[in-house]
């Protein structure tokens, strides 16, 4: 039917066509539009995937080298007052570390924007934006 359309000049055609082209191109573009917003999110998702590994790993390779300066410092501070009051010392400034990090990840949390497929909502608003100055004109 489109390329029905695009033969006879818009001029001669009759408004119901004129209607039935639109409604046409109107489920195209929604069409479009979706599968523009499906393709952003996979690519969202998979650097998203790819990025949170590379954290797991890294978070893992830390979590080895704080296990082990928590040791040493353990061991140093055994030099100085008994091996249990240097363990207690060490594990209570460790709980103060970990308290003031989750209260500051539960702010950054609930800063935080939603994932949402920026561009395909851009494209739908002018798409909105032309119709209604085709409507108007």
């Amino acid at each position: 039917m489109i390329e029905e359309a695009n033969k006879t000049p818009a001029a001669e055609r009759s408004v119901g066509e004129l209607v039935s082209d639109l409604s046409d191109e109107v489920k195209r573009l929604v069409r479009d539009e979706i599968r523009l917003a499906v393709f952003e999110l996979q690519h969202k998702g998979k650097k998203m995937g790819l990025g949170a590994g590379l954290f797991g790993a890294a978070g893992l390779f830390a979590l080895f080298g704080v296990g082990t300066l928590v040791a040493a410092a353990v061991l140093a501070l055994a030099l100085v007052v008994p091996g249990w009051l240097a363990a207690v010392i060490v594990a209570v400034v460790l709980f103060l570390i970990a308290g003031i990090a989750a209260l500051t990840g539960k702010k950054e949390v609930t800063q935080a924007v939603p994932p949402v497929p920026e561009e395909a909502i851009t494209g739908v608003r002018e798409d909105v934006d032309t119709v209604k100055q085709g409507v108007h004109s």
